[in-house]
């Protein structure tokens, strides 16, 4: 799995609020976490691995396409 820097988490963060927005999925308080798990950081909205964020963002990239498919 990669390492991801705080950096990297913070502008995941702002496309999973940007996409998540016109489904009601809003985590304006997530954040880098400090609490890390073997050196990994974790996700500051209920401690979750970077692993729940990257499929909550696959999910969403997908809703998308599919809705364009159906236009």
């Amino acid at each position: 799995m990669r390492d991801y820097t705080e950096a990297h988490i913070t502008s995941l963060l702002g496309e999973l609020n940007r996409r998540g927005m016109p489904y009601g999925l809003l985590w304006g308080s997530a954040s880098p976490g400090e609490t890390t798990l073997d050196g990994r950081i974790l996700v500051d909205f209920g401690n979750a691995p970077i692993s729940t964020l990257l499929n909550l963002l696959h999910l969403l990239r997908d809703l998308e396409r599919n809705e364009a498919w159906h236009r």
